[in-house]
């Protein structure tokens, strides 16, 4: 079967804030641009982010990059590399700065400079006191950014396929990275995009628990991809668990509640973040809270007629407040608890909210992978960013609004380093292989001709339960190393899925039935390869291994001996391999690793 092809300078898989981002650096600079997305853009996952993008701009109290830095090697629990994270805290002012001159509504003080809000983990002179660094759009901040990215887009004239899903990499005999295979949902045509680069933007895959505040299109589409392409997964292990989703619906309340002032409450009205972190109290690190807020419920002081959350309380701000700086979060609490914040508090849960781990790249964007004595060999024509990229700048745990810098700063940088590849490196296409294709069509054909298997909703409902129950907020040896078979069940299950639905036009069983591969694959990387790290780092807590902060080896259970590296997961024999962390920044001293207090 001849499968129609489109060439491109550049193509782009995703149209988040770090697709947009990259997307635009290319087609300004007069490039041939294409950018897939499943949904329209400014219904991607982005435009969940709510609570705002860090910058040291000082504009409420002193600040500074260096500062920022601290908090976040501290908060990855130096399994970040800090030349990422130098990188990216010096450039987030003048991030900030162009996404204002790009239009972006940022929320203002008196003085007209962009207004800026405390948020968990951001402290001031080295981790002192806390800091007002977030800048905001009100509680619509990744709102605000995808739109003001979009439209510089359309003016850019970068090209959109919408509601088009990629599907597999394609690589040449040296390994290089020519384009992909998407299948365009609307007619299920199956199409090659060759290119010259290619850049993975594709969010998460937090849609393997079953407790999400994410999105139902982050299936870790490009996470599947890469795997199947031989590249490993680095740092799966690692997922933040958000400490406030609304009970039982999973949605988002951001952090910036806290930020403006909201505490959280158990049972007894008691104000128990001040026992867990004395000084940041309900603005510690979101591993810290979300720990916190599960001991309370396993302890029994969790509120409700089961006892099973805890509440958020900010009703003490006042109307005026609540309405200006919280709109989106009152509409929320309205809709998906039944409970109007201004009157009463808000039933929150600990829910699965950000993946640390994806991709492995370099602070430019660049993917790389382990090649003989070189454990970052750049894989030539192929980039990620955001989400679904390992920088790694946010280790075992990402401080809040780092999420949307990450985006913008890696988008940027990505696209720059694909720029200067096209130019300098590939200014021509490279031949595709004369398979280039075949891999896709095999998957669909087994699709089409598949039959007596499992639904695909039963096959991954047993998935995120496994991943639920065995990789969760609290961890055990035992539970790991059980989830780690079940999880091996269910991807054989995954091999013999079937659907009924045999159509072309619209056929959404075929969607979830393909984006189920990429699932299983995200799932295994986290099963394997947190029942392999024995130790307590970030939001990996594994009760076996929990030690007091003055233990003299092991504080809080952290092993910097045995396991500051990085994991990379292979799908090929559920394989792991390791790689050192980068403690070396690109101009300052190294931050030493030291117990993290709160």
């Amino acid at each position: 079967m001849s499968v129609p092809v489109r060439r491109f300078d550049a193509v782009i898989v995703g149209g988040g804030g770090a697709g947009l981002r990259a997307a635009l650096q290319l087609s300004e600079a007069g490039l041939k641009t294409a950018v897939l997305s499943k949904v329209f853009p400014t219904r991607s996952h982005t435009v969940a982010a709510q609570g705002g993008i860090s910058a040291s701009l000082g504009n409420v109290q002193e600040d500074r990059w260096d500062w920022h830095m601290y908090d976040t090697v501290k908060g990855s629990d130096w399994l970040g590399d800090q030349d990422a994270i130098e990188f990216m805290c010096r450039k987030a002012p003048e991030a900030v700065i162009e996404l204002e001159h790009f239009g972006m509504p940022f929320d203002r003080l008196e003085n007209g400079k962009i207004y800026q809000r405390p948020f968990g983990g951001h402290m001031a002179n080295f981790g002192k006191t806390p800091v007002q660094r977030a800048c905001a759009v009100a509680d619509r901040t990744g709102h605000a950014m995808l739109h003001t990215l979009y439209q510089r887009n359309v003016r850019a004239n970068t090209q959109f396929f919408v509601e088009w899903m990629a599907l597999d990499l394609i690589r040449d005999a040296d390994g290089d990275v020519v384009g992909v295979t998407a299948l365009e949902m609307e007619t299920g045509e199956i199409s090659v995009l060759h290119a010259k680069a290619v850049l993975f933007a594709t969010g998460g895959a937090g849609r393997i628990f079953s407790a999400s505040t994410n999105a139902f299109i982050n299936t870790g589409d490009g996470l599947g991809m890469t795997i199947r392409a031989g590249i490993p997964l680095e740092d799966m292990e690692f997922w933040q668990f958000h400490p406030t989703g609304v009970a039982g619906a999973g949605v988002l309340i951001t952090e910036g509640v806290r930020g403006e002032g909201g505490i959280l409450l158990n049972c007894n009205g008691e104000r128990f973040m001040e026992r867990y972190a004395p000084n940041a109290k309900d603005l510690a690190s979101r591993d810290v809270v979300s720990r916190a807020m599960a001991v309370e419920i396993y302890e029994g002081r969790g509120c409700g007629k089961n006892k099973d959350h805890v509440l958020l309380k900010l009703d003490h701000l006042g109307p005026e407040i609540i309405n200006q700086r919280l709109p989106g979060i009152r509409e929320i609490a309205i809709k998906f608890a039944g409970v109007d914040p201004i009157k009463e508090p808000i039933p929150v849960v600990p829910t699965c909210h950000y993946q640390m781990g994806g991709i492995p790249t370099n602070y430019k964007g660049e993917v790389v992978a382990p090649k003989g004595d070189n454990p970052e060999d750049r894989v030539n024509g192929f980039y990620a960013a955001g989400e679904c990229a390992c920088a790694s700048v946010h280790g075992a745990n990402r401080l809040g609004t780092n999420s949307l810098l990450d985006l913008v700063v890696f988008g940027k940088s990505a696209g720059e380093s694909m720029i200067e590849f096209i130019r300098s490196e590939r200014p021509t296409h490279k031949p595709l292989p004369e398979n280039a294709a075949d891999y896709s069509l095999s998957r669909i054909a087994r699709l089409e001709n598949q039959t007596n298997g499992e639904e695909v909703a039963d096959v991954r409902t047993a998935m995120q339960q496994v991943v639920q129950r065995h990789a969760g907020v609290f961890r055990t040896q035992e539970v790991l190393e059980e989830g780690v078979k079940q999880i091996k069940a269910v991807a054989e299950r995954v091999k013999r899925t079937q659907i009924k639905d045999k159509s072309q036009v619209w056929n959404t069983a075929r969607i979830e039935a393909l984006e189920m591969d990429n699932l299983i694959e995200a799932a295994q990387a986290t099963m394997v390869s947190a029942a392999a790290r024995k130790e307590c780092r970030g939001a990996h807590t594994v009760y076996d291994y929990e030690h007091p902060a003055d233990h003299p080896e092991f504080p809080l259970g952290r092993n910097d001996q045995e396991w500051m590296k990085h994991t990379l997961w292979y799908s090929e024999g559920n394989r792991l391999d390791y790689k050192p962390v980068n403690l070396k920044p690109l101009t300052v001293e190294s931050i030493p690793p030291k117990v993290r207090t709160f």
